[in-house]
């Protein structure tokens, strides 16, 4: 498995300054051609490392809600839970799980019932909450010097350069040795199987 290169880590700084740049744009700017680059961006999709080219919205022009960072103190073992279901809310832009178990987030929710934006299921986890008004924000995602760091879909280690990537059923899986890819495949082909029987 190659990892990432300074081609690609250029390819990717241009891609958070403008996600709508042509493949021609960025490869005059990379010395590639265009197929070139489209190929490049692929690898990048499949491998995660980009996951769709999206619209900034500044929601602060808009006017539904107030500007907020919330720091949410929940349950033990509930941060994941409450964290996918602010992902779904509508209203939330960032969500952020701290070592701590405490999930931060920004949106535009009404200051007055900011747990409104949670699921009533994983609502009762909040133990409690800070809610910070925001008067400016700043999203500046780099790429400077990043490598690859993939996680193995059998073992949870980090996959490395010598790593395997597998595609079953047109979804592609990451592996930090063969041994790993053997004991996924098997366990994945046998429970196919099981379905399919």
């Amino acid at each position: 498995m190659r990892d990432l290169d300074d081609t690609d880590r250029r390819i990717l700084g241009l891609l958070l300054d403008d996600a709508r740049r042509s493949w021609r744009d960025i490869a005059d700017a990379v010395d590639l051609s265009p197929p070139a680059v489209a190929d490049r961006v692929d690898r990048l999709e499949d491998l995660g490392v980009v996951r769709g080219f999206t619209v900034d919205v500044d929601r602060s022009k808009l006017r539904r809600g107030t500007q907020t960072l919330v720091t949410l103190d929940v349950a033990p073992r509930a941060a994941s839970a409450v964290a996918d279901s602010l992902a779904e809310a509508d209203a939330v832009e960032h969500v952020f799980t701290t070592a701590e178990e405490r999930v931060v987030f920004t949106g535009t929710v009404p200051t007055d019932d900011v747990l409104s934006v949670l699921d009533p299921n994983v609502a009762e986890d909040v133990r409690d909450y800070e809610v910070s008004l925001l008067a400016d924000r700043s999203w500046n995602p780099a790429v400077d010097d990043a490598e690859l760091a993939l996680t193995c879909d059998e073992c949870g280690n980090t996959v490395t350069s010598e790593g395997q990537t597998r595609e079953l059923d047109g979804e592609t899986y990451h592996f930090c040795c063969a041994s790993c890819e053997d004991s996924f495949v098997e366990m994945y082909e046998d429970l196919r199987e099981g379905v399919d029987g």
